[in-house]
């Protein structure tokens, strides 16, 4: 068991996955800086992406879209580091050189994703507080804290808030393991598809194509829930005095979202949805090409079989 889960053939995944994500986030961030800012700032009219970032940039300065670049691509690069690591080890333990099939990918995806969860939920409640301070809001009842950088956030999310705080969001991000599992169910499950009958290597376009796919259909699912996490990570409503006692409990959730919906129809649960999924969808897309690319090449610079990586 301990070969399964401590390999090579892991590390080798999960770095890959890591620098693709890192990689591709960067390329596609501001389209991820008006989808925060749509699901946030209740007041702002969700428009075309390109109007949300011309509005950013010019209420805020030319490079408010890339405001917290730093923490998020840190949280991104250890949070897909664990997902790809526990995913591809935990599937090894499972199969033991056993053909995949779509229910055991969306297994291992649930399992690696509430590890993930867990140990990495404190970074990305730090890096959703320091993307968004300095943001000019619509919404009045707004207040943002003024960090330094990643420590100095979460020093004084704790010394404010307590060490809970630094879970915020926890129980929609548990549920929201769903997102990659199903991702990876559909994109693992493609990828077999493809490649029944003949045995062979995925084109650049099939792997960017299957990758755009797959994350679509996992966003779509998962978007209203993806909101709420923005929304307690945020942390807006834990400092009116209604709203506290309610979030002490889960129904925080269904409450956050029946509120949504009487304040805004079904679309308010959506509200953002176009520049996510053009961010989203673009980055899970390239994400996946360098890291098919990137695992390929260092399998071959190692002189690794490729059998196995092939099989999954």
């Amino acid at each position: 068991m301990a070969a399964e889960v401590f390999s090579y053939e892991s590390l080798v995944h999960a770095v890959s996955g890591a620098v693709g994500s890192v990689t591709a986030m960067t390329v596609f961030f501001p389209l991820d800086t008006a989808r925060l800012r749509l699901q946030v700032d209740e007041n702002r009219t969700a428009r075309s992406t390109p109007a949300i970032l011309a509005e950013i940039v010019k209420e805020e300065g030319l490079l408010a879209p890339y405001r917290g670049w730093f923490p998020v691509i840190c949280s991104l690069c250890c949070s897909n580091f664990v997902y790809f690591y526990c995913f591809h080890s935990l599937k090894a333990r499972w199969l033991k050189g056993k053909p995949s099939a779509p229910s055991t990918d969306l297994i291992v995806g649930i399992t690696a994703g509430i590890v993930n969860v867990l140990v990495t939920t404190p970074l990305w409640v730090v890096n959703t507080r320091l993307k968004l301070q300095g943001s000019k809001f619509r919404n009045a009842d707004i207040r943002t804290t003024n960090y330094s950088g990643i420590l100095d956030a979460f020093v004084q999310i704790v010394r404010q808030e307590g060490v809970g705080a630094l879970w915020n969001g926890t129980f929609p991000s548990l549920l929201l393991v769903l997102n990659p599992a199903i991702q990876f169910m559909i994109y693992e499950g493609l990828k077999r598809h493809l490649k029944k009958g003949v045995p062979r290597e995925l084109s650049s376009i099939e792997v960017f194509l299957i990758g755009a796919v797959a994350k679509a259909v996992a966003t779509t699912a998962t978007y209203p829930l993806q909101t709420i996490q923005s929304i307690l990570r945020f942390g807006q409503y834990s400092r009116s005095t209604d709203e506290s006692k309610i979030l002490s409990s889960l129904r925080s959730i269904k409450c956050l979202l029946v509120n949504r919906v009487r304040k805004y129809g079904m679309l308010g649960l959506f509200k953002g949805l176009e520049a996510k999924l053009l961010q989203t969808v673009l980055t899970a897309a390239l994400m996946f090409l360098l890291y098919e690319k990137i695992t390929s090449y260092t399998f071959s610079a190692m002189g690794l079989s490729h059998n196995n990586y092939k099989r999954r």
